[in-house]
């Protein structure tokens, strides 16, 4: 591919699409299993619904396994269901394993980057069939391949039994296993797509980027990917067994099967499975978290402690977050900010906190250094920084004393839509797929909306090529370095800041954080 700077890309998701290969067939690929076929879309190939492991419901709580061959030619044309959850999807079933590819040419020669993309929703929720995951901008502008994963969440993907019943040794990390698969299945079957196997970009976002960051720490992982972006997602430690065997303790209480007589929990119907998620975490309080647990099978470290996991350092990563991280799920129009004020922050802002300081005096400090900033304001950036940003700036400052490839961003850039929420938690999806039109999105359509929208995908687009978010056209994007700090800020107009918010992380950094879930 040629190089590209911010004005290609911003003329490409500008330029209205054209509609291709009308009167060509379907295209068809032959993939280890057996052939599927997909559709003709804007220029693209594109493949939904590609199976890469087996039916997970006669594998409950174990390892996946590949799929088996098929004669016929699987039609790969609509979405496949979602994992069973909470969460509000189109359709679910334990049948999940399945992923989705957008490709420009289906050339075996065509070594093009591979961007594999990871859902959000914590362990628990999501699905990679919302719209605003949608991968044809990325591949049409960038000339890659790009793939989205589904995989077992919640129970399904982390319930940890193996301490329970020996039958069940990989569970608490079967969902981290499926992806595992997946990637085996893009290693071995992602040439015939026109993609280049020794080339893969994982990217995710919140959940996403924290699967991904365990990955970096699971000898199983290693040598699938080559590079690595986590978006506002982060997983320093992970769950440790003794805590993960008591809150499967109480999901198994609350769907009434005891410790020692497990057999029904693989007959019984999945809904009951998913009510099992309201028992309240035994550890955190509120709904019981699931997420990988350090089974010393398949994670025998956690991901970014007491250091970046050796394994993956030689994989170069971008570490990014937003700005307002927590505007995003605290609602401006919610009980603790209705009627918010001097007197009452402190403890409304406790419950928020995962940095055990005074509350009070995390108060006193913004107030005496941004006199002008409101009461408001202030829960929103303490939430922020004391919440959704420490874990981003433990790893990428552990990575830095590795000597490690590393790039940190922040987006600044504020939803026009939505000024309340400011740039919250999910903005860099529309960003950086270029889906800043699709429902969900907060960006806006306007000038700024693609300005911003253009800088991610450039950025990242050189990264999933080179290893490097610096190519020609661009301006120079320091690694992080614990001297400097570089930081790129993605915004209407992108730039590189040294420390951007220095005085919140020296405030916050005074005590340590405890990843939720550990």
């Amino acid at each position: 591919m040629p190089d590209f700077d911010r004005r290609t890309v911003i003329g490409i998701l500008a330029a209205s699409a054209t509609p291709a290969f009308a009167t060509q067939p379907d295209p068809v690929v032959t993939t280890r299993n057996g052939r599927i076929r997909g559709t003709r879309e804007q220029g693209l190939h594109v493949f939904r619904g590609v199976r890469y492991g087996q039916d997970t419901a006669a594998r409950r709580f174990r390892a996946p396994l590949p799929p088996q061959p098929w004669r016929d030619v699987a039609e790969a044309t609509q979405f496949a269901p979602s994992c069973p959850q909470r969460g509000q999807q189109v359709s679910t079933s334990e049948d999940c394993l399945f992923l989705n590819i957008w490709t420009p040419e289906l050339d075996r020669g065509g070594k093009r980057p591979v961007m594999l993309y990871i859902h959000g929703g914590a362990y628990s929720n999501g699905s990679v069939v919302d719209p605003l995951n949608d991968g044809r901008h990325l591949a049409a502008t960038g000339d890659a391949v790009v793939v989205t994963v589904n995989h077992r969440l919640n129970a399904l993907g982390y319930l940890y039994l193996a301490r329970l019943d020996s039958r069940f040794g990989d569970s608490g990390n079967v969902g981290q296993l499926d992806l595992i698969l997946a990637l085996r299945w893009v290693r071995d079957n992602i040439a015939a797509f026109g993609g280049d196997p020794s080339n893969i970009l994982l990217f995710g976002q919140s959940g996403g980027g924290a699967k991904i960051a365990t990955m970096m720490a699971m000898p199983a992982a290693k040598n699938l990917f080559h590079r690595a972006i986590t978006m506002s997602g982060q997983q320093v430690t992970a769950s440790g067994p003794i805590n993960a065997t008591r809150r499967t303790m109480a999901y198994l209480a609350r769907i009434g099967v005891r410790p020692d007589a497990l057999d029904s929990l693989i007959t019984m119907p999945v809904e009951r499975l998913i009510e099992g998620l309201s028992a309240t975490d035994p550890i955190l309080g509120g709904g019981v978290y699931m997420g990988p647990v350090l089974d010393m099978t398949w994670l025998d470290r956690h991901p970014f402690w007491p250091d970046a996991a050796p394994q993956s350092n030689a994989i170069p990563m971008m570490l990014g977050n937003t700005r307002d991280e927590t505007r995003a799920f605290i609602d401006p129009d919610g009980p603790l900010i209705r009627g918010l004020d001097w007197a009452n922050l402190p403890a409304r802002m406790a419950g928020e906190l995962r940095m055990d300081l005074s509350p009070e005096w995390i108060v006193a400090q913004y107030r005496a250094h941004f006199p002008d900033w409101s009461a408001e304001r202030i829960f929103y950036a303490a939430t922020t920084a004391g919440r959704s940003w420490p874990g981003q700036v433990i790893e990428a400052e552990a990575r830095a004393r590795a000597d490690a490839p590393t790039w940190a961003y922040q987006v600044d850039y504020q939803s026009p839509t939505d000024p309340r929420r400011g740039a919250p938690h999910t903005m860099d999806i529309p960003l950086a797929f270029g889906t800043i039109d699709a429902p969900g999105s907060l960006t806006g359509t306007g000038a700024g909306a693609r300005a911003a929208s253009a800088a991610v995908m450039a950025r990242f687009l050189a990264f999933a090529r080179m290893g490097d978010p610096n190519a020609t056209g661009l301006s120079t994007w320091p690694q992080y370095r614990l001297q400097d700090r570089a930081t790129m800020i993605f915004d209407i107009e992108s730039q590189v800041e040294n420390d951007p918010r220095g005085w919140e992380r020296m405030l916050f950094a005074r005590v340590p954080y405890i990843q939720p879930g550990s």
